[in-house]
C-alpha cells in the first residue's frame, strides 16, 4: 500500500487531553442533572425509593433526587379518575364508542342469580388512589387483585337477588350494595383505593333464552299495567261511592230531622188547639171549619150555594157539563 501511494500518509489528529476531560465532565454533569431533577404534574404524587426502600412522597412541582439509581421515582395519579370494565372492553372511545366482548370478558360476565337463573352482567367501576403507599407496597399485583375483588363482590350480590330484581327495578340497589361491599373489602386489605362508582352498564339474559325472558318481562309488565289500571278504577269508584253514600246518609238525616220537627210542630199545634177547644168548644169548632173552608174553596172551579132545605136539586144541575169541564 505504501509502495503504490508513497505520498499519502495517515495521521490521527491530536486531541487535547484537557478538552477530552471537559467533554466527559459536561456529559457527567448532564447525566447527573437530568437524573436528579424531576417534575410532578398536578394530578400526581411522586413516591421516592432509595435503594428500593420508601423514603418520602413528593407533591406536584419540581423536585430533586439522588441520581444514578440511588433514588427511584414512581409517579402515582392520585387525582385521576380511573376505570375498570367488566363483561366488555372498550376498543375506541369517542362520540360513538366501540366495544368488543372477548372470551375473558364473556366469562366474567356470566353469573348465577339467587333463584338459579343465569344472567350476563356488564359493569364499570370508577375509582381513585387515595393512599399511594398502600397502593404500591401493601399488596402485590394490586390492579389484578382489585379486578378479582370486583368480580367476587358483584357475583355475591347478584347471587343474593332474584332475576326479576336484577333485570327490572333492583339495578340501582344492587349497584349500591356492590359498591359498599367492594369499599369494605378494599379497606380491609388496605390497597389504598377509594371506589367512586359502580355502575351496572347492562344486564341481560343469555342469548339462547332471551326470547323467553322477553315474554316473561312482557307478561310482568302487562300484570303491572293491569294492577295499576285496577287501582286507578278503585281510586275513582270507591271515593265516588263513598261520596254518594255520604250524600244519601245526610239526605236521610235531613229528612228525619224535618219529619221530627214537623211532627213536633204538629203535636204542639194540636195541643194548643186542644187547649183552646177545651175552653170554648163551639167557637173553636166553627173556627176550624171556617179555616178548612178557606183552604178548600179556592181550589174549586165552580161553586153552587143552596139552601139546605131545598129539595129536588139534582134535575136542575147539568152534570154532563160538569164532567166535561173537569176533564
Amino acid at each position: 500500500m505504501r509502495d503504490i501511494f508513497p505520498e499519502i500518509q495517515f495521521k490521527m489528529p491530536k486531541i487535547p487531553i484537557k478538552l477530552v476531560k471537559t467533554v466527559i465532565g459536561v456529559i457527567l454533569i448532564l447525566i447527573l442533572l437530568f437524573g436528579s431533577i424531576y417534575q410532578i404534574s398536578p394530578e400526581e404524587v411522586g413516591i421516592i425509593l432509595r435503594f428500593g426502600k420508601y423514603v418520602r412522597t413528593a407533591g406536584p412541582g419540581l423536585h430533586f433526587k439522588f441520581p444514578l439509581g440511588i433514588e427511584k421515582l414512581i409517579k402515582v395519579p392520585v387525582q385521576r379518575q380511573l376505570k375498570m370494565e367488566f363483561g366488555f372492553r372498550t376498543v375506541k372511545p369517542g362520540v360513538r364508542t366501540e366495544y368488543i366482548i372477548t372470551p375473558e370478558a364473556e366469562k366474567e360476565a356470566i353469573m348465577l342469580t339467587g333463584d338459579l337463573n343465569v344472567v350476563v352482567v356488564e359493569w364499570i367501576v370508577q375509582y381513585k388512589i387515595k393512599d399511594p403507599y398502600n397502593y404500591l407496597f401493601k399488596m402485590r399485583n394490586v390492579n389484578e387483585t382489585f379486578r378479582y375483588m370486583n368480580e367476587a363482590v358483584v357475583r355475591k350480590v347478584i347471587g343474593d337477588h332474584s332475576v326479576d330484581e336484577i333485570l327490572t327495578i333492583g339495578r340501582a340497589k344492587i349497584a349500591n350494595e356492590a359498591k359498599e361491599e367492594l369499599q369494605k373489602l378494599c379497606d380491609m386489605y388496605e390497597i389504598g383505593i377509594e371506589v367512586s362508582q359502580l355502575i351496572l352498564q347492562d344486564v341481560n339474559p343469555p342469548d339462547p333464552v332471551k326470547p323467553s325472558f322477553n315474554e316473561v318481562n312482557e307478561a310482568l309488565q302487562e300484570k303491572e299495567r293491569k294492577i295499576n289500571e285496577a287501582w286507578a278504577e278503585y281510586n275513582r269508584e270507591i271515593p265516588k261511592a263513598k261520596g254518594e253514600a255520604e250524600q244519601m246518609i245526610r239526605a236521610a238525616e235531613g229528612y228525619a230531622t224535618e219529619r221530627i220537627n214537623r211532627a213536633k210542630g204538629d203535636a204542639s199545634r194540636f195541643i194548643a188547639i186542644y187547649k183552646e177547644y177545651s175552653r170554648a168548644p163551639q167557637i173553636t169548632r166553627r173556627r176550624l171549619y171556617l179555616e178548612a173552608i178557606e183552604e178548600v174553596l179556592p181550589e174549586l172551579r165552580r161553586k153552587i150555594i143552596i139552601d139546605e132545605k131545598l129539595k129536588n136539586l139534582i134535575p136542575l144541575l147539568n152534570l154532563k157539563e160538569e164532567v166535561k169541564e173537569n176533564e
